[in-house]
Order: C-alpha cells, then structure tokens, then sequence
C-alpha cells in the first residue's frame, strides 16, 4: 500500500512553534498545568516554551539502553558580559550539588548552566538563582540571548567599563517584559506571593517583541578593534567600539552573523556579520530596537531553519536592510567606519589592572566545573570565592577573571590551585588554552558525535605533535561541535572540528583568531583516530612554508584547499 504523500506548509504557514507561541499568552501556557503534573518530562509545546524561561529538557543518552529516556534539564543563567560575584557563583556551585549532576559550566555565550536538574527541582534551582540577583530568562528562545562583551577590568581604560554598561543596557531593555516568568518560577506555592516583581505594569505586554516573540534567536555582542574576545562577527548584532580620548564615542553596527547549519539542507550556511552603519554611543539602544523589530517583522516564521537574521539579509541585501532599519529607527544611519580588528584578548594569567590591583584569569578546560580524582576545580572555586570574595568575569572562551585582587595575594591564590590539583594558566599549552567545546553528548539532543568529553584527548595528541615539530609556541584557536549548529563557533577559528557522522568529523581550517574570517571545508567526514594525524601534517606544511611572523589560520587561508591537500597528502 502506497504510503500518502507528505503535505508540505505553505510558504506563509507559521511553524509549529510559531503556533505554540501565539496560544501561549506570552510563554505561560500549557506550563503551569505540566510542572504540576507527575510527568518527568514536558509536552512539545512545553519544551519551546521553557527555552525562554532558561531551561531545556534533555535526556541522558548514555543512559537509554533501551530502557527509554531519563529526563533532565539544563538550566541556562544569563549574566551579560559575565559580571558575578564570587558570593553569586558560590550559590551556583551550591545548586549544582543540590539539585545538578555536581558540575557546573560556563558556557561560550559567559553564562552559567546546571546540568541534570529534574522536573521536580526546576522551580527551586530558577527561584535560586533569581535570589542570587541573577536570572535565566531570555538565556535561550527566540529572543536577545545573554550579551556578550570583552570582559577585562582594565581600570586605566575606562572603554571596558563602558562596553560592560552598554551589555547591561541591552540585556534589559531587550528582555522579555511577560509576567509569566515571575508567575512560574517566583511565586511561593504557598502564600501566592511573588518573591520578585516583574512584567510590564501596564500597557502592552511585550511592546518590542509582541505575542510571538523573534522568529529565532537573536545574539549580540560588543568589542573593541584590539580585543574581539566577545566575537562579534558570529553574532547577529555586533557593535565594534569607536574610541576617542580614552572614550566610546560610538560604534560600527555589524549584522547578520549567525553560524548553526544543516549540511542536508543546501539552503543553510553560516555566515559573519557585515559592517551596517555607525552610530554615537546614545543612538545604539534605539537602533537595536529597530533592528530587532525588522527581523521580529520580517523574518521568516514557517522554516525555522532560514529564520535567523543572516537569512533576512542575505534575501533582501544589505542596502534594502538598512533602508527598512533606518524606517524603523526614523531616521538616516551614517556608513560605517573604516576600522578592522587586530586582535583578541582572552585575559588569562596575572594582568594589571590599572588601579593598583590585579586580575588574574584562569583557564577553565571547555568550562567544565567539576571535582574528578586529583582534579578538583569546583572545591578550589569555593576556596577562591570565599577567601577573597572578590568580583568575578566569564570570557568567550569559557574562563574565570578573578577581579580586584592585590599583589599580595598572588602566592595564596596559586597555592589554593595547586593543592586542588588545577594546573595554573601559565601551565597550560597555547592549543589548551585556545580551545573550546560544545557540551554534546550524552545531554545534547542534536549531537551527532562527541565533543566536550573528546576534545582534551585530542588535544594531549595535538601538544606532543605541537612540541616535537617546535610549535607549541603557536597561538590558533580550536573549537569543537558535536553537530553542524556552531554553538562553540566553529566556522571562523583556525581549526574547527564539527561532528558529521558518528565518530567522523569535518575538519574546517583557514579562519582566524580575531573572528572576522570563515574558515573553509579541508576535509570531510574525517575518522576521530585520524583527526590529529590530519592536522599534523598541515602543521608540518606550514613549519616549512609559513612567511615570517604568519599565523596558522593566515597561512591556511593564504594557501588554500587544493594547495594544503596537494602538499599534505602526499
């Protein structure tokens, strides 16, 4: 019998998550009806909902064995630009021991997120962490993510600070205005009381997003020419600052970055940000407004895969974008600077502030958070927030800044690392300290392949090549997915090594560390035990070929594929 033909939705028919979000009188319903239930799992119109409240249901995938799905959720804080405080990270660790699987991870956007949090705890673990002045709305959904800026505490650059002010200024006028959060998560089940107010007062609801919120995701960041830390060109929105005088007078507006694709579906690419417009620094609020409001309009709401804001651009052309923005904004928009990025800062080691004091940056393996034999990280975290109680800052590449502190705390602070078994930053190889993963399996519902759990392996292989060829001095950054959707931003690094298959990777070469490339397909569908030995032979390329002074992407770049699989095949 002839199977019936699938019915394909009409171009303008929403998506079933559009629909979800239309009947859930903003992000509320069928929650409160399922929390409440014996379930350990939510319903499909649940599960999307949730991501805008912070949180995902997943299952442990190492656990199925055909016994079905062990359910948990990761719960995602948003902290922009990753300002905490050792007391608020203190309670975070807390919160993974009582309600997590006992780790906890700092994520490639400079957030927080729980893992293994069940059903029953959700409310307590979301409660806790708006107690702690922090919150998980808007850490996922189709809305602003969590603001990324460069997170140095340079004292004697008050640019840093600014940015730092300008993340904050975004995160809340772009977070979601519905009651439904404060209803859900802060109500005392008890008393009916709310723990903290919240929602608009009166008047619309969410006035810049409406009842249906973002057709996608929307990402932001903000950096400067010479610290690109918070790689703006991945995200949707980057402001690159424009300084005068030790000051931001403005900022380029970039748009249109966004890296997750699906290799099957041609349509699909990843793509960087491109120069829109300057703006003075008292325009920036007003402008990303509009321009969130154009891709709230204009996006596409019935393909979710083509919904993100590189796909509204690259349909319409930047010229006609603009046109539509500066309608939104109500008036012109200057062109862009002339101004390129030179570098990036990952703010790791011992820094001087520029007030006398110092910050030291620890680097924080793909920001697993954990105790494991000799390793024991988060008991030496609790060590170093209670003796110095100091301010605190996540980077983009899944580090801890420890802020404020003296000179003459430095022997105590190392001491505390090296009894806890963590290797000190000045310990650890350029490859390590330049890499970063993606969590993917077994919690990740999309990984194809391994990622957080098989990178440090293979970066132990990569140090031992590095250091017989008398590389190991090489700074390039390497970044690794469990699928094609980038959440480690695996296109514009030097290497990025993306699960296609199982066990099999695509290996991508020739973009750079300041961010601003994408780097390019070397070889595809590449078995794990060969990724390495791929790689190697690359590098030995580019011992004997590389210019002077030349970085491993530029070189790649520089070259190109045919010329790199000429030479290192052979």
């Amino acid at each position: 019998m002839s199977k019936k033909p699938t019915k394909k939705p009409a171009a303008d028919e929403p998506s079933a998550v559009e629909v979800f979000k239309l009947q859930s009188q903003y992000l509320l319903e069928p929650i409160p009806q399922e929390l409440a239930d014996d379930n350990p799992f939510f319903g499909k119109a649940s599960i999307q909902l949730l991501k805008h409240h912070g949180t995902y249901q997943q299952d442990n995938r190492d656990d199925r064995k055909g016994q079905g799905k062990t359910y948990s959720f990761m719960v995602r804080t948003a902290i922009p630009g990753g300002k905490l405080h050792s007391r608020q990270l203190l309670d975070e660790l807390d919160l993974c021991d009582e309600v997590g699987n006992t780790t906890l991870r700092i994520t490639t956007r400079q957030g927080l997120q729980l893992h293994g949090v069940l059903k029953k705890n959700l409310k307590q673990a979301i409660r806790r962490i708006n107690e702690t002045q922090l919150t998980t709305i808007a850490a996922c959904g189709d809305v602003e993510r969590n603001v990324m800026c460069s997170p140095c505490p340079y004292k004697g650059d008050p640019v840093y600070d600014e940015m730092q002010a300008m993340a904050d200024r975004i995160a809340q006028h772009l977070r979601p205005q519905t009651r439904a959060y404060h209803q859900l998560w802060l109500t005392d089940d008890e008393t009916g009381a709310k723990q903290l107010a919240g929602g608009a007062s009166s008047g619309e609801v969410e006035p810049i997003y409406g009842p249906t919120y973002l057709p996608r995701k929307f990402k932001t960041g903000i950096a400067l020419p010479g610290d690109n830390s918070a790689d703006i060109y991945s995200q949707d929105l980057g402001l690159l600052a424009v300084c005068e005088d030790w000051k931001i007078v403005g900022y380029n507006v970039l748009v249109g970055g966004g890296f997750g694709t699906t290799p099957s579906a041609a349509k699909t690419f990843p793509a960087i940000a491109q120069p829109l417009c300057y703006v003075n620094a008292d325009q920036v609020i007003d402008v990303a407004t509009a321009i969130v409001k154009v891709q709230r309009d204009f996006g596409n709401r019935s393909d979710r895969k083509i919904a993100r804001l590189k796909y509204l651009i690259h349909n319409w052309g930047l010229d006609r974008f603009k046109q539509k923005v500066e309608e939104y904004y109500g008036d012109s928009l200057e062109s862009p600077r002339p101004m390129t990025i030179h570098g990036h800062n990952d703010g790791m080691g011992w820094c001087e502030q520029g007030d006398g004091r110092w910050f030291y940056g620890l680097n924080v393996e793909n920001g697993r958070i954990k105790d494991e034999g000799s390793f024991r990280l988060k008991s030496a975290l609790r060590k170093l927030c209670t003796t110095f109680d100091v301010p605190l800052r996540l980077t983009p590449h899944q580090g801890i800044l420890f802020c404020d502190l003296e000179e003459t705390d430095r022997p105590q602070l190392e001491a505390i690392l090296r009894d806890h078994g963590v290797p000190l930053t000045e310990d650890i190889s350029n490859a390590r300290r330049w890499s970063i993963a993606c969590p993917a399996l077994p919690t990740c519902g999309l990984a194809i392949t391994e990622s957080e759990r098989l990178l440090p392996t293979l970066i132990d292989q990569l140090e031992k090549e590095l250091a017989a060829l008398g590389l190991d001095d090489e700074v390039f950054t390497t970044r690794m997915t469990g699928c094609p959707n980038g959440c480690a931003r695996p296109y514009n690094s030097d290497i990025g090594l993306v699960g296609k298959s199982a066990n099999k990777y695509t290996i991508f070469l020739g973009g750079r560390t300041e961010g601003d490339r994408l780097n390019f397909i070397y070889k595809d569908k590449v078995p794990e035990a060969d990724v390495i030995p791929s790689l190697v032979a690359v590098f030995r390329y580019f011992k004997q070929s590389r210019q002077a002074e030349e970085a491993f992407g530029d070189f790649c770049h520089r070259r190109g594929l045919d010329d790199l699989l000429a030479h290192c095949d052979a």
